[in-house]
């Protein structure tokens, strides 16, 4: 089936971006909001695109992240009322795991008015970021380094391992309507799991873009957490899952 011209660019930039919002394309094309949801669904509907709260998401690869750079720049305003939250519930003198992941990057910012923290974390930006502070300690496993500044590998593992800790603060880059949290590395996922095995309470952070994202890599059950932030609600499912499990939903 031929698109039209406007749905082909919508998808175009989709796939540019990884996400495209409504009230930027109806902007971009001088047309209604309405007109740009009714061409999403379309899109969608053929499994062109995947909807989402404000917007659309690429269907991308299973196998393969969005590049790191075009990450961060995803949801950038939401990831940011997520990190204010996840931060406010964070007491000073606390002990924090914090993974990879441009949304936990963004709860290192959201931090730095603490005081007296001890983060331990595989995240090269967010050991960066938060060891300009003088009056928290920062502790970086070892490991392999890759490209967008996360370290990986068996000796990781082996150092998130050696704590016990009261706050894991985790990302994630997908949720499956089945409540599995899944990732794209493997190596990546372990780490997360030895992080989330070593903390009292987890709180996931997931922008409304991770929900029904499709990554290859399973890390394990929704129950695994006891807070989940996000911009807006779930699917029935998700929410009825989290119901069950008794898992609090934020929402900012």
């Amino acid at each position: 089936m031929s698109l039209a011209p406007r749905q082909q660019s919508i998808l175009e930039r989709a796939r540019e971006q990884g996400y495209v919002s409504i009230d930027e394309l109806a902007q971009a094309f001088a047309v209604t909001p309405q007109t740009i949801r009714r061409d999403i669904n379309q899109l969608a509907d053929q499994g062109l695109l995947r909807r989402t709260h404000g917007g659309a998401a690429s269907v991308g690869s299973s196998i393969q992240n969005t590049a790191y750079a075009m990450r961060a720049g995803l949801m950038r305003d939401e990831k940011q009322r997520i990190a204010e939250a996840i931060a406010a519930q964070i007491p000073n003198h606390a002990s924090l795991f914090i993974n990879i992941g441009t949304t936990t990057e963004a709860i290192a910012r959201a931090l730095l008015n603490h005081s007296g923290l001890k983060v331990i974390t595989n995240n090269l930006h967010v050991a960066a970021l938060l060891s300009a502070k003088a009056d928290f300690e920062v502790l970086l496993a070892g490991g392999t380094v890759r490209s967008d500044g996360g370290v990986v590998g068996q000796a990781a593992v082996d150092f998130i391992r050696q704590f016990k800790v009261d706050y894991a603060l985790v990302g994630i880059s997908g949720i499956d309507e089945d409540g599995s949290l899944l990732d794209f590395d493997y190596q990546e996922v372990r780490v997360s799991q030895a992080i989330i095995d070593n903390a009292r309470q987890v709180f996931l952070a997931a922008d409304s873009s991770k929900f029904g994202r499709n990554a290859v890599v399973r890390l394990g059950p929704i129950s695994l957490v006891d807070k989940v932030f996000t911009d807006h609600a779930p699917s029935a499912a998700i929410s009825r899952l989290l119901h069950e499990q008794k898992i609090q939903l934020e929402l900012h």
